[in-house]
């Protein structure tokens, strides 16, 4: 697979990171160094000048599109003479395992999170959502994982339809990617933000797949807002082997790792197991079902080989 451009480029406005950089205008930078490296996603590209070059325009478009969302849902409610309580202005993140996708919302919500019109901003991942793999193994889709049918499609569509509706308090399940599951009886409660951030391979997605019955209801029908986040496939299998390298290193050496036997292996052994997952499961779900839901986001961010955005591409209204 090649770049990940739009098949009808009329859709899209496009600018290059000099171009999308001006568009900054006077917005501050809030963050200090030492927040933004917190910020970083491991093996991941992420310094001053690329807050400061894309992450910033990006945080000032989104403000301004917030801001009309909450104009729109006060004057709707003045004409319907109501009072219903404002409901969160919902962003979507997409795009491939290891393509820097965690971090782009990492930093996104730090960011929007500074403007005085909506303080309150809220991240969540969609694997909460994957099915626990007791469920997993007895469907035999331990090896799709990831894969749209790996999960809880209608829970998460429950979830963003309570949000929407109002509701004070609405509860997510929690993913350790320590132990590889989800965390039984733990959840995070969302309350009431101003701003959801939803991150997720497949959060585009708008149908069934393969015959599956799906949702009547689509969860980018909740969607006010929705970021793709692209590059070459040779640079996110060779982003995901470095980052499958450092880990080995690192998390899968925790006892508790649901990796750990992994941590044992030499150099080539990890590079060849590496490639292997790639070929076999993150390659083919990147092909079938994410990639192709690239042309329904609002923005792309296509990124370099250095991890670096260097172009930009947002929708047409």
């Amino acid at each position: 697979m090649g770049s990940a451009t739009s098949p009808s480029a009329s859709m899209f406005i496009d600018l290059e990171r000099e171009s999308w950089r001006a568009l900054r205008a006077a917005t501050p930078l809030p963050l200090e160094s030492a927040e933004i490296d917190g910020l970083r996603g491991l093996g991941e590209h992420l310094d001053l000048d690329e807050v400061v070059d894309v992450y910033l325009p990006l945080s000032r478009l989104l403000n301004l599109q917030v801001a009309a969302a909450q104009r729109l849902w006060a004057e709707q409610q003045a004409f319907l003479g109501g009072s219903a309580r404002k409901v969160p202005y919902i962003i979507a993140i997409a795009g491939s395992v290891a393509v820097g996708k965690s971090t782009t919302a990492r930093i996104l919500q730090a960011l929007l999170k500074r403007w005085p019109d909506h303080p309150r901003v809220e991240l969540v991942t969609t694997d909460g959502f994957l099915f626990p793999n007791g469920v997993l193994t007895e469907r035999d889709l331990m090896k799709r994982k990831g894969f749209p049918e790996s999960y809880d499609r209608r829970g998460l569509v429950r979830f963003l339809a309570e949000l929407k509706a109002g509701r004070a308090e609405v509860a997510a399940p929690v993913y350790s990617h320590l132990v590889y599951d989800v965390v039984p009886g733990e959840a995070q409660v969302v309350r009431q933000p101003d701003i959801l951030i939803l991150e997720g391979l497949n959060v585009l997605q708008a149908g069934a797949q393969e015959g599956k019955q799906m949702p009547a209801t689509f969860l980018s029908d909740f969607f006010d807002f929705s970021i793709y986040v692209d590059a070459h496939e040779h640079d996110i299998r060779r982003w995901y082997v470095d980052r499958f390298l450092k880990l080995q290193q690192t998390a899968f050496r925790d006892e508790r790792s649901y990796f750990r036997r992994f941590s044992e292996l030499n150099h080539e052994q990890a590079i060849a197991l590496a490639e292997s997952v790639w070929g076999e499961i993150n390659g083919p779900n990147l092909a079938q079902n994410i990639a192709p839901t690239r042309s329904r986001a609002r923005l792309i961010l296509l990124k370099g080989p250095d991890h670096k955005v260097k172009r930009v591409r947002l929708r047409k209204l």
